[in-house]
């Protein structure tokens, strides 16, 4: 494998990401959205502390939860596909060019453009608060910035297990638009309704939430800002009992999990596509 040319095509696809509509648009709202729940934390000081966990951070979390997995689907879900289609994927293989060298440069590519998203968000909405407030309640946008690459990276990995085995790139962004939804619906509340309906048990409701990467980030980036475990949920309070001091780790350990497995599964799937 050449970096040079895992280099060039790296920086072909980040140019090609920050030209996509669908990224602007998610950057965008990611952006006001961040700013405007800076602008919430300065303004709710005067009732409960800035720098307290409260309904502010609640909401940053769900913020996270709805926008960056949406972002990292959608993106990796028309990433193959998209090339497939164009017929430039074929083209780009008749180059001295290796298919492993073409997906790792996809992979980086955008993943360098959510990461730059989010942490544009994060860190203007951190001076936002620093300039409103003198710097209080930063940490929870500090704190928070990691678990969230994290998550945008491994729903960016899940979306290109979509395109890897998806010719259009309609019909791999529906795709990933329902993986979204199932993964987002497919919650604490969720399955508390059917462990209710069908008497799960609660090892087995703990293995169901975390296994879930948006449910791992939801209730470690609660551990990470908590100052109060019932926030968590029931699921989350039977992992912090469970696992106790290392419930933070477990649960970035299955995101890593998720990340790495499904970047691998999308590299086998579209070599064999291609071999084809």
């Amino acid at each position: 494998m050449s970096s040079r040319s895992v280099l060039t095509l790296t920086q072909r696809e980040l140019l090609d990401a920050l030209r996509n509509r669908w990224f602007i648009v998610y950057a965008a709202a990611f952006l006001v959205l961040c700013i405007s729940l800076a602008a919430m934390i300065v303004n709710s000081a005067g009732y409960a502390g800035i720098s307290g966990f409260g309904r502010t951070a609640a909401g940053l979390i769900n913020l996270v939860l709805f926008l960056a997995p949406l972002m990292g689907l959608t993106l990796g879900a028309q990433s193959l596909s998209a090339e497939r289609e164009q017929g430039t994927l074929a083209y780009l293989l008749a180059q001295p060019v290796s298919l492993g060298e073409i997906f790792l440069a996809k992979f980086l590519g955008l993943a360098i453009a959510i990461a730059g998203a989010i942490a544009i968000g994060f860190s203007i909405s951190s001076l936002a608060i620093m300039y409103w407030s003198g710097g209080a309640g930063v940490g929870i946008f500090l704190r928070l910035l990691p678990l969230t690459l994290l998550l945008g990276w491994t729903t960016l990995a899940i979306g290109f297990v979509i395109s890897a085995v998806s010719d259009k790139t309609v019909s791999a962004l529906g795709i990933g638009v329902v993986a979204w939804l199932l993964l987002v619906l497919i919650g604490d509340l969720g399955l508390m309704g059917a462990s209710v309906a069908v008497s799960i048990s609660p090892g087995m409701l703990l293995t169901l939430t975390i296994v879930n990467p948006l449910e791992s980030f939801r209730i470690a980036s609660i551990l990470q800002l908590r100052n109060s475990i019932e926030l968590l949920g029931p699921s989350g309070l039977v992992a912090n009992d469970r696992f106790g001091d290392l419930t933070l780790w477990v649960l970035v350990g299955v995101m890593i999990v998720w990340l790495t497995g499904a970047t691998m599964l999308a590299y086998v799937l579209a070599r064999r596509r291609e071999l084809q």
